[in-house]
């Protein structure tokens, strides 16, 4: 369990993020379509999982126009951004913003993403949403960087996750 916080109020997570050098877990997200993507749907790409709690909050919304910025920068790489809220919610905020440069994936349906990967708030008013995180992923799977930001309102180092690419 890791501990985060929320306005400096300690919170806690399901698990640990998984280490560098071990293999992303195979999930089930859901689409803006409603279709299923798997893992093996990007195989081949170099990935980032920009994870946040919802893309209806200040820094969540950052972290997605900031992402969409530079994935269309990135060569092989696509960004995939990951909460629980509602694929509707996810075309909505991303037509609404003219965000064309990544991949929005809900895991509102049984939250499997966040249980497996230790990142689902267990406590506070957040609970059952996911702690803001960054995964960075090679061609093949492996994980290059994970950040969970310790602050849930503060943005994610950006600088680090990409410089891993």
């Amino acid at each position: 369990m890791a501990s985060i916080t929320l306005g400096g109020n300690p919170i806690h997570t399901s698990g640990e993020l998984p280490k560098v050098g071990t293999k992303l877990a195979d999930f089930k997200l859901v689409k803006n379509d409603l279709s299923i993507a798997t893992l093996s749907d990007f195989a081949g790409k170099k990935l980032v999982l920009n994870i946040f709690p919802s893309i209806d909050t200040g820094t969540c919304a950052t972290s997605v126009r900031t992402f969409n910025v530079s994935a269309s920068k990135l060569e092989n790489t696509l960004v995939l951004c990951i909460s629980r809220d509602l694929p509707f919610a996810q075309k909505r905020f991303c037509g609404a913003e003219g965000i064309e440069n990544v991949v929005n994936l809900s895991d509102f349906q049984e939250g499997s993403f966040g249980k497996t990967n230790g990142l689902e708030i267990i406590d506070g008013p957040l609970a059952g949403l996911h702690s803001r995180s960054i995964i960075v992923v090679d061609e093949n799977g492996s994980i290059l960087y994970t950040e969970q930001v310790s602050e849930i309102a503060n943005e994610p180092n950006y600088e680090a996750a990409l410089a891993v690419l």
